[in-house]
């Protein structure tokens, strides 16, 4: 082996030799075992939150294959509808290209799939990189060809079930990107702004009423003003008019329960199409829906007039009140202060109150959403039963979701996120799944020129459902349309052969990505054809996410598996914290404390590090202050630690329930984790190779008592390794190993196997050598699915040496407890061995005696016990505490020694001869000089009256300080009390 670990070089070797040699396969034998990859953006990048779970998805599948089963972890990306047009847009813009919109719908996509060749790979090359153990012969992209037409059969078996509409309803929408967007995509944030108080006069002229509002500009659009039932003030107005000002429109005064009585004046203007709540108060009344926005939130030139599901544009009863709308164009903000003004010199403007209100914004391009009224596609959710007598979308989708959980076939790890799942399914309304998007799986329906619409599997499907009602199946045939034939060159054959007639349109709009990707589990599995690896590895085994698309996802994928597969879509959901930065901040671009899993890996100078952090910056003006903080955090930039490293720092921070908050230096600690390792490696190689390690089973075999011991362990931290998987707990599992590795094989074993082997027994070095490299190729074993590099390239120099079969460390088999190999006696033996050379050390460091140096050793007050252990392990005692025979004293005083206790049996050191007095009290003396002036700094501060503003942990960190220094001085005086007295 090399003199030192080089992680790089070793990465890249093997894992391109794991995927070459198909070692990522399912195996095809033993029990099934899979994991769905959440399909990441394909042209986005791997970040902290993508590498802390693959870091947990990879131990779980590499653990699975190791038990010999027969595993499968499914890889793929999603096409993620609206991230990537508005990165194709941005891109068109900074290079001068036309715009979407003057591109044209087929020429924009042609650029998105350019876009998409050009940098879909890049995420995939950086799971690669942290070693995941992806199945990549069966990478999946939700946009090709086979799972596009499972998106298909999804949406058009649902319509076809009575479970999908189209209607015209309000929803959120957002005017930058000109589409509806989920309650989901949309943060709400409090902000500061006003409330507006505007008088509408009473229709007949008698007074007026005061409403109050934070969106003027709707008012263009107010149906009726609403009083609670039950306010005395209003009951005489309930059922009269008022005349809307500026639009010169006569709207009723309505009762409604939803009124608060104590807020404002009681008294709340409605606007059902530009509101949810006065939607549904508006459904209530029958009130009709007056839009008065654009698309890009600009006030329309003339308002569009609806009834529940009528419309009523061109109704003469009407022609008079929908007269062009004032300021006609101007955007809504722009139209609000116009409004106001109007208002105030109209003398119809009571007062503007500040008013701290929730503002809610698209969670892409920040614009403020505005609830609008447009044709949509929705998934029913909410109904029990359809007219007809068929199940609605509740009892066929929603419920079984919630039962899914309930009757145990699934559950959460951990279990306290079923409380946020069934509150929103319990809230749940119907789903809006079309968005005003190129970029996707387009909606597989088409219109005539009435309108009709005609959902099918293709447009010949489609075109054949819109003739079959005229007698004309045959038309098709006789022009020779091809099933696959496109909506475009069916409608080209129609008006060459003046067929103009049955000419269809295809829905401009696509589906919303989560309703594209909640069949993802299936999908990915070839559904809807029935295949062996859709029978083998759905239902998967665990789903590994974050919290925060329970609802988007996880929720959506239990429903439709359910629907379509009568089973649920995974046994477990294995909920993540977030990864934050050292303080706990989210990590965000916009806060500069974004850190790249690859620097971490493959290190970063600072200098690059600040670059990456301050450019594409939303904000520019914050580039210094992240420079500075940067600068400050990284001094150095970051070095390399290796994927090993950070996948450890992963598991052994991924304490259930909790946010992950990363730390680059701590990742540096587990770097010398693998340089610890790498050593070991080195010592037990250079001890064993060329040597007898025991692999002749004629050979007499003698196991010292260290070699009992470290097996011993070894099999409990097996134990605890099985325990620690089946529970998810990754933290555990990575101290536990940490610890047996560290502490247990490299600093004490390792240690005590020196005796055996430099003795002249060839059946005790025999059996310590076999002991040496056994428990090492276990414990490799054991940290694979953790750290698979590292493990695999010490374990290919090893295997040998140890009787170990196989070409991979991948394809051996986690090692199992053995109960009869654990040996308490062992245990007790080694335990007490450990005090004892501990209790020497520390005289040695209290005298500040060599290590090397040979001393020597009076024993008083042994017990039975411990006289037989000084007898049978008096060869490792000389050895590693480094003393002479030990000899127990009887009935005499004991000279003037340094003492250790090891429970009541003392060890004595005699101080005569062993040190320079007059040296030793000098260096003590000058020690404590030292420390008593320190002592006098910090008590002076924690004195000071000023010290208790400090925050409360500068305040304890000083106390404890004091404590320490306090007790270190006393430790010195007593020191130097007996070295005097020597």
């Amino acid at each position: 082996m090399d003199k030192t670990f080089e992680a790089g070089a070793i990465e890249s070797r093997w894992a391109q030799w794991w995927e070459q040699n198909g070692c990522y396969a399912p195996s095809g034998a033993g029990e099934p075992y899979s994991i769905m990859i959440p399909p990441p953006n394909v042209t986005g990048t791997l970040h902290m939150g993508h590498a802390f779970q693959h870091t947990v998805m990879d131990a779980l599948i590499r653990y699975q294959r190791m038990l010999g089963r027969d595993t499968l972890w499914q890889p793929g990306t999603d096409h993620a509808g609206i991230a990537t047009q508005m990165v194709v847009e941005r891109n068109l813009k900074l290079a001068g290209e036309p715009a979407r919109l003057d591109l044209g719908r087929e020429k924009f996509l042609e650029k998105v799939w350019e876009w998409k060749r050009y940098s879909g790979g890049t995420i995939e090359g950086q799971i690669r990189r942290m070693g995941s153990s992806v199945d990549w012969s069966r990478n999946r992209f939700t946009m090709d060809e086979g799972y596009s037409k499972a998106v298909v059969e999804h949406f058009v078996k649902l319509h076809e079930d009575g479970l999908i509409y189209r209607g015209k309803r309000l929803v959120n929408w957002d005017p930058v990107l000109l589409t509806a967007i989920s309650d989901l995509e949309v943060v709400s944030e409090e902000e500061n702004g006003k409330l507006w108080h505007f008088r509408y006069p009473l229709a007949d002229g008698s007074g007026h009423l005061v409403v109050a509002t934070t969106r003027p500009e709707t008012m263009l659009g107010d149906t009726a003003v609403a009083v609670h039932p039950e306010d005395e003030r209003y009951a005489a107005l309930i059922g009269k008019s008022i005349r809307l000002p500026l639009v010169n429109r006569e709207i009723p005064i309505v009762a409604d329960d939803y009124v608060d009585r104590e807020f404002g004046t009681g008294c709340v203007k409605i606007t059902p199409a530009h509101d949810f709540n006065d939607y549904a108060l508006g459904a209530r009344h029958k009130l009709p829906m007056i839009n008065v926005l654009t698309p890009d939130a600009k006030i329309r030139e003339y308002a569009e007039f609806h009834l529940r599901g009528e419309h009523k544009t061109d109704d003469a009863k009407f022609a008079e009140q929908l007269s062009r709308l004032p300021y006609a164009g101007l955007d809504r903000f722009d139209a609000r202060k116009k409004i106001v003004a109007e208002f105030e010199s109209l003398g119809l403007l009571e007062k503007i109150d500040d008013h701290k209100l929730k503002v809610p914004r698209g969670d892409r391009s920040g614009a403020v959403v505005e609830p609008f009224l447009t044709d949509q596609w929705f998934v029913d959710l909410t109904r029990k039963s359809q007219p007809d007598g068929r199940p609605g979308g509740y009892t066929a989708i929603t419920q079984p979701a919630l039962e899914a959980f309930t009757s145990g076939r699934i559950k959460f790890v951990p279990e306290n996120w079923i409380n946020t799942y069934n509150q929103w399914l319990n809230n749940i309304q119907d789903w809006c799944i079309s968005r005003q998007l190129w970029w996707g799986h387009r909606i597989p329906a088409w219109y005539d020129a009435d309108g009709k619409v005609f959902v099918a599997r293709s447009a010949f499907d489609a075109f054949n459902l819109a003739m079959g009602g005229q007698g004309e199946f045959a038309l098709l045939s006789l022009l020779k349309v091809a099933s696959d034939d496109s909506t475009e060159v069916i409608n080209e054959k129609l008006r060459e052969s003046g067929n103009e007639r049955f000419c269809l349109r295809q829905d401009e709009d696509v589906f919303d990505t989560w309703f594209s990707s909640d069949i993802w589990p299936m999908a990915t599995l070839d559904w809807p054809t029935k295949n062996e690896a859709l029978a083998k590895f759905y239902p998967s085994s665990v789903l590994v996410t974050g919290f925060d698309i329970i609802f988007f996802w996880v929720a959506r994928m239990v429903m439709m598996g359910q629907y379509f597969m009568r089973d649920v879509p995974f046994r477990e959901v294995y909920i993540t914290g977030l990864v934050r930065d050292p303080e706990g901040n989210k990590m965000s671009k916009s806060k500069g404390n974004v850190l790249d899993p690859l620097d971490v890996i493959d290190g970063i100078a600072l200098d690059e590090l600040v670059k990456k952090r301050t450019t594409g910056l939303m904000k520019p003006e914050t580039a210094p202050k992240i420079e500075a903080k940067t600068r400050k955090d990284y001094p150095k930039g970051i070095e390399a630690v290796g994927v090993d490293a950070l996948r450890f720092t992963f598991a052994a921070l991924a304490t259930q329930g909790r946010d992950v908050r990363f730390d680059a230096a701590r990742a540096a600690g587990y770097r010398n984790f693998c340089n610890k390792i790498w050593n070991a490696a080195r010592y037990v190689l250079m001890n064993c190779e060329g040597q007898d390690t025991g692999l002749d089973a004629s050979l007499p075999i003698e196991l010292s008592a260290a070699d009992r011991w470290i097996i011993s362990r070894l099999q409990k931290v097996e134990a605890e390794a099985a325990e620690h998987f089946r529970n998810y707990r990754f933290d555990l599992l990575s101290t536990a190993l940490y610890q047996f590795v560290w502490n247990e094989y490299c600093d004490w074993y390792l240690e005590l196997s020196k005796p055996a082997l430099q003795s002249d027994n060839e059946a005790a070095k025999r059996g310590t050598r076999r002991t040496l490299v056994r428990v090492l190729e276990a414990w490799l074993r054991l940290l694979h699915p953790l750290m698979p590099f590292i493990t695999e390239e010490v374990w290919q120099q090893v295997r040998t040496l140890a009787g170990a079969e196989g070409e991979t460390i991948m394809r051996t088999a986690y090692p199992i407890s053995a109960a009869h190999k654990i040996d308490e006696a062992a245990e007790a033996d080694i335990e007490w061995l450990k005090a004892f050379i501990l209790g020497v050390r520390q005289i040695r460091g209290e005298m500040d005696i060599p290590p090397g140096k040979v001393l020597p050793l009076l024993i008083q007050d042994a017990s039975d016990s411990d006289a037989d252990r000084l007898s049978r392990l008096a060869a490792s005692i000389e050895f590693l505490a480094r003393v002479e025979t030990p000899r127990v004293l009887g009935a005499e005083e004991a000279p003037q020694c340094a003492t250790a206790l090891l429970g009541t049996m003392k060890l004595l050191v005699p101080m005569a001869g062993l040190i320079d007095k007059d040296a030793e009290i000098a260096r003590l003396e000058k020690r404590i000089a030292q420390l008593e002036s320190d002592v006098v700094k910090v008590q002076a501060r924690v004195d000071n009256p000023n010290f208790g503003k400090a925050p409360e942990a500068v305040q304890q960190q000083a106390r404890d300080l004091l404590a320490k220094q306090q007790q270190d001085l006393a430790a010195l005086r007593d020191q130097r009390e007996r070295i005097a007295a020597l």
